[in-house]
């Protein structure tokens, strides 16, 4: 039966083979540890960029209304342009 650690059993199982002196596969197969879950987790974990608030895939908002200005004679319109990926983009814009 498969165990479920916690984020903060992982790091701990990182910490415990970084400081062992023995390489990963080594570390697995002593502890008993899936190797590629323990890769899995020790790159999560030192990805600064799958913290878990980044990536959580909760929506954030920006609020476009300050590009809008207060009049129309308040200057040029705006063009945005949101690059989705895969060059695919969303292109939005306003005339005068």
């Amino acid at each position: 039966m498969r165990k479920h650690r916690t984020p903060e059993q992982w790091q701990a199982l990182v910490d415990q083979q970084r400081d062992s002196g023995l390489s990963a596969p080594q570390f697995c197969k002593q502890e008993g540890i899936g190797y590629a879950s323990f890769c899995n987790w020790r790159k999560r974990l030192s990805d600064p960029s799958t913290d878990d608030s980044a990536g959580s895939g909760e929506a954030s908002f920006l609020d476009l209304s300050s590009l809008m200005g207060s009049s129309p004679s308040s200057g040029p319109g705006w063009n945005i342009v949101l690059s989705l990926g895969n060059g695919v983009e969303l292109r939005l814009s306003q005339n005068g």
